[in-house]
């Protein structure tokens, strides 16, 4: 009879010979009935290997001690095939299995999709169904010469290839009342150098808004000063970790919320410290409008322009524009220790506003605004020292972010939810993601594909800001629990999307990229972090493409070999792993890329062309 497992011919006595069965019989049958020696010596090499098939009386071959027939597989071969006869033998698709036989299947039911197939020289053959585990093997045997043809069955693709958005209609419920659960959010970052003061701005702006309680800041002033950190109460109001604390300055993006008239800001403080900055890459990009904290002090702007090196004030500046940030709040902090002078607010404005006109922010798009946090000068109401007052009239921090500019929010594109961080918690349960509804809208009990590992999930509930919500939308900061799918397929950097229109997952990319100013040439073979939303990989530069006009857009006919500082250019990189992403003409906040080496942002881009999605290696494998 055949064999489980490779469908070889092995035993037929059990099989035919089942009357005057020896004592004994059931026992051998149970034992040998499943498996060949070929299988068995793929799967348990440590058992006993069998000498020979053995055969009933009749068959032509040795007589051995036991009084049974051996004969070879050749011998089987010309016993019971012919050169004109073709003989079909039907064997029971399920076998009783020893407690021996380690190469068990649970489903031995027979499957028509699966044959073993005995060709003979001149021509003829014999087809025997066996179940191979949803396969199909072909058993070759031409006189004693065998082949194994494994032909993996095509199976259907999980993740489902991306459709056209143009295709995509959204649900009535998710035009409605799109302003009537709560104000519409602002995703504000605030970036800047290190020491600039940018925590210490954000706890002063939340105390003075009521968002911190009175015992809550007793409690970081106290701390503060046990620590001989008195200055630091303010900003441990958003410097929460022991780490932080300790060291003085910001890991991770803080988060916290406080309402204008017309909005309700979602704060993202961000750190400064350059060793952090791929931090602030996956927490800014969320942004819709940006504060740019700026130290006025004697030396401190100078080391944030770069003067003796490469400061975060530019890196962070130009950062924020390749975000899609178009309105900019420059905040000048410490104005007290210049004794609010006029001379080196204008000084400030006149160096930076020709750095950040050239990453592309229009002057009428940028609102200057002198302050002290420290003092609480200019940062929800007018200045009251007359140092500051009787120069500047212009309006306070908290006016100029009430008076930015809407942001558009799309609604009628499928769900965009890059996944910031996986979290877990009492109220929304084990497995639980946040961040920015990009495009689209999402509801509780709806389904959810999370991507890219392709597993479908039920959004058990919403909040925004500890808020239970029914549904959000476009722009808003969220935080979801889901249900029906294993931790382990979500993570940070990840997707979640429509069911039915995935979003692309790249392996490699088209880029059209800007390069910064570096001082060391890009070449082809180039090792770097690639940044896309909130996911980070590490990639290779394949090739570079072409150069492009910065004027026209042009690409120039000759191929660079290398690349210089403010060049642009078109590349061509591989990614380690795949990475969710969609073209920049498809989803501007899923098409922008950052390149980093060696602790420096060297070129921005946008992604022009998905080179490889997911599902092609496989295609191209089969």
């Amino acid at each position: 009879m055949s064999c489980e497992v490779c469908g070889v011919l092995r035993d037929l006595s059990l099989y035919f010979n089942n009357t005057n069965e020896p004592e004994g019989g059931a026992k051998r049958r149970n034992k040998h009935s499943g498996v060949s020696v070929l299988a068995r010596s793929l799967f348990t090499p440590s058992s006993p290997k069998s000498k020979a098939i053995v055969f009933s009386d009749g068959f032509r071959g040795n007589k051995n001690a036991t009084g049974h027939m051996q004969a070879s597989l050749g011998t089987l071969h010309k016993t019971f095939m012919t050169h004109k006869q073709r003989h079909n033998i039907d064997i029971p698709g399920k076998m009783v299995m020893g407690d021996d036989d380690l190469v068990a299947e649970k489903d031995t039911s027979t499957d028509p999709s699966s044959s073993v197939k005995l060709d003979e020289l001149g021509g003829n053959s014999s087809s025997v169904a066996a179940n191979t585990r949803n396969e199909t093997l072909i058993l070759d045997n031409e006189l004693q010469h065998l082949s194994l043809e494994r032909k993996p069955k095509n199976s259907k693709a999980k993740i489902k290839k991306p459709v056209p958005v143009s295709q995509y209609k959204p649900e009535p419920w998710m035009l409605q009342g799109e302003d009537q659960e709560m104000p519409r959010q602002l995703n504000l970052a605030i970036v800047g150098h290190v020491d600039s003061g940018k925590s210490t701005l954000c706890g002063r702006l939340l105390h003075a808004l009521g968002r911190i309680s009175k015992k809550q800041m007793h409690k970081n002033e106290k701390e503060a000063k046990e620590k001989g950190k008195g200055s630091f109460a303010y900003a441990w109001a958003m410097d929460e970790s022991a780490d932080e604390r300790a060291r003085g300055i910001t890991m991770n993006v803080g988060v916290a919320y406080f309402d204008t008239k017309n909005y309700q800001v979602v704060m993202l403080d961000s750190p400064g410290h350059k060793d952090f900055v791929p931090n602030m890459i996956s927490g800014v990009t969320q942004a819709d409008a940006a504060v740019l904290v700026v130290d006025a002090s004697l030396g401190s702007f100078e080391s944030g322009m770069g003067v003796n090196g490469i400061g975060q004030t530019k890196e962070h500046s130009q950062l924020i524009r390749s975000f899609g940030v178009e309105n900019l709040i420059v905040a000048v902090n410490k104005m007290d220790s210049v004794e609010y002078s006029a001379e080196r607010f204008n000084y400030v404005k006149s160096q930076l506003g020709i750095f950040l006109r050239s990453c592309g922010y229009k002057e009428s798009a940028i609102t200057w605004v002198p302050l002290s946090a420290m003092e609480n000068e200019n940062l929800v109401t007018a200045a009251s020292d007359t140092r500051l007052s009787s120069w500047f009239h212009g309006t306070c921090l908290l006016e100029a972010i009430d008076s930015s500019a809407a942001p558009h929010r799309d609604v009628s594109k499928p769900l965009r939810l890059p996944i910031c961080d996986v979290i877990s918690s009492h109220v929304l349960g084990q497995v639980a993601v946040c961040g920015k509804v990009v495009c689209g809208a999402i509801r509780s009990d709806s389904k959810v594909l999370v991507m890219p590992s392709g597993e479908l999930a039920t959004v058990k509930i919403i909040e925004r800001d500890s808020s239970r919500l029914s549904s959000a939308r476009a722009g808003d900061n969220i935080a979801i629990g889901l249900q029906g799918i294993d931790p382990i397929h979500v993570m940070s950097g990840g997707v979640l999307c429509h069911p039915d229109y995935p979003v692309s997952v790249a392996s490699s990319l088209e880029l059209k990229i800007l390069v910064l100013d570096i001082t060391v040439p890009i070449l082809p073979g180039l090792q770097f972090e690639l940044h896309a939303h909130h996911a980070k990989v590490s990639a290779s530069l394949v090739r570079i493409v072409s150069l492009l006009d910065q004027k026209t857009g042009k690409a120039s006919a000759r191929k660079p070999r290398m690349l210089t500082a403010r060049q642009a250019a078109v590349v061509e990189v591989r990614l380690e792993r795949e990475v969710c992403v969609e073209e920049f003409g498809t989803l501007k906040a899923l098409g922008r890329a950052f390149l980093r080496s060696q602790g420096s942002t060297v070129a921005v881009g946008v992604v022009t062309r998905v080179v490889q999605v997911q599902g092609e290696r496989a295609e191209q494998a089969s």
